[in-house]
C-alpha cells in the first residue's frame, strides 16, 4: 500500500506569521493529544497483561512473564518498535496513568509536552504517599505549563525533594554509592569515556574545563599579538624580526574539542596544553571550577534540611550543600521572597560586579525562550536601550546569551521587565 500526503489548504504565501504560529500551536496540541491516548492506551495492554497473568496457575516465573511479553510483542510489531522497549514503556505508561492522572490529562489538553510529563513522572515516582505526590503533582504542573522543558526539569526536581519521604541526604549516599567510570567503544577509532558522579563534581569538573579551554585561547591570542608585534618593531638594527617563527600556531579547535582534549591533558599528563605547546597554560595554573548553588539560610545554619539547588542541575542534599558553602571564600548573601521565590536584593552594592552578581542569582539562566546558558556566561542586555536613556539598573538590565541578543534585535523581539509579585 503507498501512503499519499493529505492535501492542505495552506499555500505558500497565503498565511500570515500570526496564523503559522496558531496552525502551529494547533498541531502541537493534537500532537499531545495524540501522545496522552497513546499513553493510555499503552497502559490498557498492561492492565489486560495484568489480567491474564493472574490467570496463569503456574508459579513459574517465565510462564508468568509470557503474557506481558507476548502482549508487548504484538504491540511491538504493529508500531515497528522492540519489543523489550515496549514492556518498558506500558509499565510506565500504566504508572503515569494511575499515579500522575493530572499529568496526562495536562498532555492531552495540550497544556504540556511530552518531555514535562516525563521531568514530572521521573522526579515524582518515588513519592508513594497519594497526598503528597497529589501536592507535587499540582506545583509541578504550575511549573510545566509556564516554562519550557529544560527550564522544568529542574524546578520539578527540587519540588520533589522537598515532598520526598526519603531525606535526600540517604538519597544521595545510595546513588553516590554506584558512581564510577566505564569505556563505550564506538565506530571510526573512537571511544567514549564516562563518569557517573555525584552532581556538583560533575558540574565542577566541566566549568573548570570551559575555563581552561578559554585561558588557552586567550594564551594562544596573546602569543599570535606579541609574534606579529616583534615582526613589524624588531628590537634592533640587525633585524630582530627573524628571529621570529615563520608560523604561528593557531587553534581552530571548538570549545567542546579544547574541553576534550584539556580532559585528556589534564589526566595524562597533568597540564592542560594547545597545539605545538605555544599557547601552554603554566604547570598549576589556578584555575578553580565555579558552581552556583542556592542555599536556604536555614539549611546553612543547620536549623533546617530543605534541599539547597545546584543552579542548571537541580536539588543537592543539605550537608553538600553546607560542605561546599564552608570551601568558599566569598559568599553572596542574596535576599528572596519567601512567598514568590524572587530575588529582592543583595547586601553588597559595588557598581557592575554587584548587579552582575544579582543578576546571575535572579535570571540564573539567559532570558531568551527555552535558553540554558548559564548567567554568568551571558552578556547584561539593556531593556530600554541605553543610547534612548535606558539606565545601567537592575530593573532595566537581563541576561542574553549573545547570538540570542542579536537574534532579538534582528527579529524584532522585545524584552520587557515584569514587576515584582508579576
Amino acid at each position: 500500500m503507498i501512503l499519499s500526503p493529505a492535501p492542505t489548504d495552506i499555500a505558500d504565501g497565503d498565511v500570515s506569521l500570526g496564523a503559522v504560529v496558531a496552525l502551529l500551536q494547533d498541531a502541537r496540541r493534537k500532537v499531545a493529544a495524540a501522545q496522552a491516548d497513546e499513553i493510555r492506551l499503552l497502559a490498557r495492554a498492561h492492565a489486560i497483561a495484568s489480567e491474564q497473568t493472574a490467570r496463569v496457575p503456574s508459579s513459574e516465573g517465565r510462564e508468568r512473564e509470557m503474557p506481558a511479553r507476548s502482549i508487548a510483542a504484538e504491540i511491538a510489531a504493529a508500531l515497528r518498535r522492540p519489543d523489550r522497549g515496549m514492556q518498558n514503556r506500558m509499565h510506565d505508561a500504566a504508572g503515569l496513568v494511575s499515579g500522575f492522572a493530572a499529568t496526562v490529562a495536562a498532555l492531552h489538553a495540550g497544556a504540556i509536552e511530552v518531555g514535562h510529563v516525563r521531568a514530572i513522572h521521573d522526579a515524582g515516582a518515588g513519592i508513594t504517599d497519594p497526598e503528597s505526590r497529589a501536592r507535587f503533582e499540582q506545583a509541578a504542573l504550575a511549573v510545566a505549563e509556564r516554562e519550557t522543558v529544560g527550564r522544568a526539569k529542574p524546578i520539578v526536581a527540587v519540588l520533589a525533594a522537598r515532598i520526598h519521604p526519603v531525606p535526600l541526604a540517604e538519597r544521595h549516599v545510595q546513588a553516590a554509592a554506584q558512581r564510577r567510570v566505564w569505556v563505550r567503544d564506538l565506530d571510526e577509532g573512537m571511544a567514549e569515556l564516562v563518569a557517573l558522579l555525584p552532581a556538583e563534581l560533575a558540574h565542577g569538573i566541566r566549568d573548570r574545563l570551559t575555563q581552561h579551554a578559554r585561558a588557552l585561547v586567550a594564551a594562544t591570542r596573546e602569543r599570535a599579538a606579541d609574534v606579529a608585534v616583534a615582526r613589524a618593531c624588531p628590537d634592533d638594527e640587525s633585524g630582530g624580526a627573524s628571529l621570529v617563527p615563520d608560523t604561528i600556531a593557531t587553534d581552530s579547535r571548538t570549545t567542546d574539542q579544547i574541553r576534550a582534549d584539556v580532559l585528556t591533558d589534564l589526566l595524562l599528563t597533568a597540564q592542560a596544553t594547545s597545539p605545538a605547546q605555544t599557547g601552554a597554560l603554566p604547570p598549576g595554573a589556578a584555575i578553580r571550577a565555579r558552581v552556583q548553588v542556592v542555599i536556604p539560610a536555614a539549611t546553612l545554619c543547620g536549623a533546617g534540611d530543605e534541599p539547597a539547588e545546584l543552579v542548571g542541575f537541580g536539588p543537592i542534599s543539605p550537608a553538600i550543600a553546607r560542605r561546599i558553602a564552608a570551601g568558599t571564600e566569598i559568599w553572596d548573601r542574596v535576599f528572596v521572597s519567601p512567598t514568590t521565590g524572587i530575588v529582592e536584593q543583595v547586601d553588597r552594592y559595588r557598581p557592575t560586579p554587584a548587579q552582575r552578581r544579582l543578576l546571575d542569582s535572579r535570571d540564573e539562566h539567559c532570558r531568551f525562550p527555552g535558553c540554558r546558558r548559564a548567567a554568568r556566561d551571558c552578556d547584561l542586555d539593556h531593556t530600554v536601550d541605553a543610547a534612548r536613556g535606558g539606565p545601567t539598573a537592575l530593573a532595566n538590565l537581563a541576561s542574553l546569551e549573545a547570538a540570542r541578543r542579536l537574534a532579538g534585535r534582528l527579529c524584532a523581539w522585545r524584552m520587557t521587565m515584569a514587576r515584582p509579585g508579576q
